[in-house]
């Protein structure tokens, strides 16, 4: 008898832990409704103004410079590709030559 009445109380304490849970969540959806209410689309567009005042822009130089290194880079690594590539169609060709 026991043993029932222990599983009772374990189906009751899951039962009040739902509830609490759903209160919890609740409560969190009315705070975001809140949140977007106190501030509206004003808010977000003078906080974005003051975040992009923050950035630290490069300059024309460095930007030019980063340009040069990437597209070099592209051109070494596509270069080196094709050189692969061209490999190892020389190679099945090869290989399917032999048993022709």
């Amino acid at each position: 008898m026991a043993k029932k009445a222990d599983s009772s109380e374990v189906n009751t304490s899951k039962k009040a832990d739902k509830s609490e849970s759903k209160k919890g969540a609740d409560k969190k959806a009315a705070s975001k409704k809140d949140a977007r209410k106190k501030g509206g689309v004003k808010k977000y567009f003078r906080d974005l103004k003051s975040e992009i005042k923050k950035v630290v822009w490069p300059s024309r130089e460095k930007v030019v410079n980063n340009t040069g290194v990437v597209l070099s880079v592209m051109i070494v690594m596509s270069l080196l590709l094709f050189g692969i590539d061209s490999l190892l169609m020389v190679a099945i060709k090869a290989i399917l030559s032999i048993g022709a």
